[in-house]
């Protein structure tokens, strides 16, 4: 810095602040005006967000300052060049120009504030290539240099209270330059005291914004910098994250929601040892139920799970749970942390040990999000991915192989079987998924167009999905076969998103084939991760590796419930209602129960179970 002024040198750091105060508030009413339109807000909306949210926007705007405190400091003893500082603001802004891009850009996808879980998609950007299109890219890449600059040229105005003082040192002024020292020192622990948000034992926090019963407003709220450097911390080793209550009270309140025994449960199949196929549809939640009627004309002619509900909102996360019977976690992904996921129990290695030869196919690149990985470590053992067909079908959709070609291979699969010779299937469709890119036509393929992209391509799923069931009617390899059809989770669409959680969790569950012995509807609570100790009830397997899978069939289900998990929050139902818990704003956000610190409680204990149990593994 020049040898300024001590009063210049304050009115700069007094204008920095002010300048990252006010970018932050026109960040906020830009993010309402580009993601604000499905939620139900409007402007007079805008003024209780800027007031909530401000205590957040000044301590985040302390830590910017923090550094230009430091360097006044230095400056009344040693001149600091003007580059140095204008390097930092460089830094700053296109920190902040990412964040204010990045939050808006991903909200309309994952419906929560920009946090760290971004990072483990950049390890792999193909899965942000295949997600929307390059001129999108290009767009937000334009939008985010042109923002940098914007911030950039506001905090060069802070620039401009900074002269050069060419005054003549004397024993006066040296004492003044003690003197002003002084004035630093003294205002850094007050600055302290800003960023961790005052002297009580609470620290600043994303809960302490929140102010609305509807979410979008809270979010809105939430300063994304803070989120994102918040989120950092949120780490697995952090016992005391998810320590709500001593773990007498915390097994007590969790002993008869999680049994691993299989008593007296009704008989659904007309065979010990069918062939099973599963098969999880890209975020095909009961929410498209109208653009899929297909489907719902096949839960009459199966056994349909009605009320079940995905535990999580991503595909890594509600593989991990339909696959494996284990819960899904707010802050991480155990396929992702592979000295974890390698020791789950799942379907696959249960009945590889029964004698089943297990395959999986996905028509997408099979290493991502350590798929691959996860799928070996637990008894997977033939994998099909994209790059196991010819380049043509590798690029007939965005995400790899489109749906009706990977189909008609899992029915090649099938038929090709020896008689009598058990087989586990897995399969993941992907053309369910944005950019929704489905052909405009496939031969002997039909399903209806809508205005609508995304329902166009569940129309699509659907007509896949149906063709496939119908091929395989009309082999012998029917008569032994149980097809198990569901959905890797749901997802923000339309006025359907994490404030609606029941339309938005409540995922199809429903097995057909001829081991069936019966249509039935199944209308127990459940999740997605209870479909491994209710298919192995019904095939007469010990399912007690599955700790916290349920087989909703026994006698033993006697407290029927349902979890799911997003962004540091946790949505809880029961026969009583539901509540959603945030563990930012340590308080229920959204509920529908007549006891709802009962539910909330509960929802607490059964994240400090789970938790447990991963991080000793």
């Amino acid at each position: 810095m020049p040898n300024s002024k001590p009063l210049q040198r304050l009115c700069f750091l007094l204008v920095a602040f002010a300048i990252t105060v006010l970018l932050f508030l026109l960040a906020k009413l830009a993010f309402m005006a580009c993601c604000g339109g499905t939620h139900g807000v409007g402007w007079g909306d805008a003024w209780a967000v800027l007031r909530h949210g401000l205590s957040l926007d000044l301590s985040t705007s302390l830590y910017i300052v923090a550094p230009l405190l430091l360097g006044c400091l230095v400056a009344v003893w040693v001149r600091i060049p003007r580059w140095l500082v204008k390097a930092y603001f460089i830094l700053v802004s296109t920190m902040m120009a990412l964040a204010f891009v990045a939050d808006t850009s991903l909200y309309e996808f994952w419906g929560f504030k920009l946090d760290a879980s971004c990072l483990d998609y950049l390890r792999q950007p193909e899965g942000i290539t295949q997600s929307v299109s390059v001129g999108y890219l290009l767009a937000r890449f334009l939008l985010w240099v042109l923002a940098a600059l914007v911030i950039y040229v506001m905090y060069l105005l802070s620039l401009r209270f900074l002269k050069d003082d060419t005054s003549h040192t004397t024993h006066r002024s040296t004492l003044s330059r003690e003197g002003e020292s002084l004035v630093y020192v003294a205002l850094l622990p007050l600055m302290v005291v800003g960023v961790r948000g005052g002297l009580s034992e609470s620290t600043t926090n994303i809960g302490q914004v929140y102010f609305s019963q509807n979410q979008f407003l809270n979010h809105a709220a939430v300063n994304p910098v803070f989120s994102f450097l918040s989120s950092m911390g949120h780490q697995l080793g952090d016992e005391a994250e998810y320590a709500f209550m001593d773990d007498a009270e915390c097994h007590r309140l969790t002993s008869d929601i999680y049994t691993t025994e299989s008593l007296d449960a009704d008989t659904l199949l007309s065979t010990p040892r069918p062939t099973v196929v599963v098969i999880l549809l890209e975020s095909a939640g009961e929410q498209f139920a109208a653009a899929m009627p297909r489907l719902q004309q096949l839960k009459q002619e199966g056994i349909n799970f009605s009320r079940c509900y995905a535990n999580s909102w991503r595909t890594d996360r509600g593989t991990v749970c339909t696959l494996s019977g284990y819960p899904s976690f707010p802050t991480l992904s155990v396929m992702k942390i592979p000295h974890k996921s390698c020791t789950l129990p799942s379907i696959a290695s249960t009945l590889q040990a029964e004698g089943y030869a297990t395959s999986y196919l996905y028509g997408g690149d099979i290493n991502f999000t350590n798929m691959r990985g996860y799928l070996i470590a637990t008894g997977w053992q033939q994998l099909t991915g994209m790059d196991d067909f010819t380049h043509a079908e590798q690029h007939s959709a965005q995400w790899g192989v489109r749906d009706d070609i990977t189909f008609d291979f899992l029915y090649r699969q099938i038929v090709a079987l020896p008689t009598g010779s058990p087989a586990l299937m897995g399969y993941s469709t992907l053309s369910s998924h944005e950019p929704w890119d489905v052909p405009h036509e496939v031969e002997g393929l039909s399903w209806q167009r809508y205005d609508d992209e995304a329902l166009t391509a569940f129309a699509y799923l659907d007509a896949c999905l149906e063709r496939f069931v119908e091929r395989l009617r009309a082999t012998p390899a029917w008569e032994h076969l149980l097809i198990v059809v569901t959905a890797d989770h749901g997802i923000n669409y339309a006025d359907v998103d994490q404030s609606c959680p029941l339309k938005k969790n409540h995922i199809p569950m429903l097995w057909l084939g001829g081991a069936v012995k019966e249509p039935r509807t199944i209308d127990a609570l459940c999740n997605q991760s209870d479909l491994a100790a209710t298919l192995l009830g019904q095939m007469g397997l010990p399912h007690t590796q599955f700790a916290f899978s349920r087989d909703v069939l026994s006698a033993t289900y006697v407290h029927p419930t349902a979890v799911h998990n997003y962004n540091n929050a946790q949505w809880m139902a029961d026969s009583t209602g539901h509540v959603l818990y945030d563990l930012d704003a340590r308080r229920v956000i959204i509920g529908e129960s007549p006891q709802p610190e009962r539910l909330a409680r509960l929802s607490q204990a059964i994240l400090q179970l789970t938790s447990e149990d991963l991080r000793n593994r």
